[in-house]
């Protein structure tokens, strides 16, 4: 998740689907909302679920390597992406990467070795000279075959880094540089309803889908982003859709009446993947690991959205 999917709602969620995210939603909820009745099931009960989702594998999983104290900015060796991936490798199909420079190129190619699918993302921003670094990079990880989708961009129109024309130039180089691999770009739900050329450029729409910044509590959550899925269904026109980003942190401070806790992102996984499994839906989820670095972008909450911590513990259990 990038800084601008949080700073898109600075008040109470301007773009649900329907009343949720909306205060007076709140006051009176409807009956019959989706999700698993977690008042009838024993903290063990839930871990066990949660441990036998892991053993099925979930369809994919956030990846960055970073230990505890490292951020964006240093090179990355292959040791260590080799294992942080072997943590995570028994428990998933997919693993999505957001940068194909400072060693994170080697990720994809490591990742199809250990029998991972991979999405790779090519990190785009408002500076020029490391946008071409970034394209060039990911191209050449798709022209080796190592990408199986390649999401040009992440949360850029959202940011208002680059616009519309130029992201659309940036995903057709990536068509014509690598043929027969299927193009993505990855934004905040609703911005496939607002650009529908970039809705009609994609070969697979990636969505990154936050309750929890769009100040949802955690009991309507579920049922706010299954809403957050249909919005895209009405404009996908038959294509792919993967959910890109979705999660819930453990730690924090409340954003509004969205509460982190230990409780609530366990609870928020199992409702996540069940109607994953039940209904088909690739979902991503994010993340992997822990990461300290994104508490300067996100404040306190931003180091504690994985399902290991830190140090590559798996939480909860």
């Amino acid at each position: 998740m990038s800084r601008g999917y949080r700073d898109a709602f600075p008040v109470d969620s301007r773009s649900s689907a329907h009343d949720a995210g909306r205060p007076g939603f709140f006051e009176a909820p409807p009956s019959g909302f989706p999700g698993a009745d977690f008042a009838a099931m024993t903290r063990e009960q839930r871990i066990a679920l949660f441990r036998r989702i892991l053993e099925r594998k979930v369809h994919g999983l956030a990846f960055s390597p970073y230990l505890d104290g490292q951020s964006p900015g240093i090179e990355l060796d292959e040791r260590q992406i080799r294992e942080r991936l072997a943590i995570i490798q028994p428990h998933t199909r997919w693993i999505r990467t957001f940068s194909c420079t400072e060693g994170s190129e080697a990720t994809p190619r490591i990742a199809h070795e250990m029998g991972l699918k991979t999405m790779v993302g090519i990190d785009l921003g408002k500076d020029e000279q490391r946008n071409e670094r970034e394209f060039a990079c990911g191209v050449e990880v798709a022209r080796q075959g190592h990408a199986d989708i390649l999401a040009v961009g992440n949360e850029v129109l959202l940011r208002g880094d680059l616009s519309e024309d130029a992201m659309l130039a940036h995903i057709e180089r990536a068509r014509q540089a690598a043929p027969g691999v299927a193009i993505g770009y990855v934004d905040a739900y609703f911005l496939f309803e607002k650009h529908p050329r970039i809705t009609d450029a994609c070969d697979v729409l990636l969505i990154n889908c936050y309750p929890f910044w769009e100040y949802c509590p955690f009991q309507y959550a579920l049922h706010h982003m299954q809403e957050m899925y249909r919005r895209t269904e009405r404009v996908a026109a038959g294509k792919p859709i993967v959910i890109s980003e979705t999660g819930w942190p453990s730690q924090g401070t409340p954003y509004g009446p969205a509460e982190p806790g230990d409780d609530a992102a366990l609870n928020y996984f199992l409702n996540t993947y069940l109607w994953a499994e039940e209904e088909g839906i690739e979902i991503v989820y994010f993340a992997a690991f822990d990461e300290t670095w994104k508490i300067a972008d996100e404040g306190d909450v931003g180091a504690f959205w994985g399902i290991w911590d830190a140090q590559g513990r798996l939480k909860y259990v």
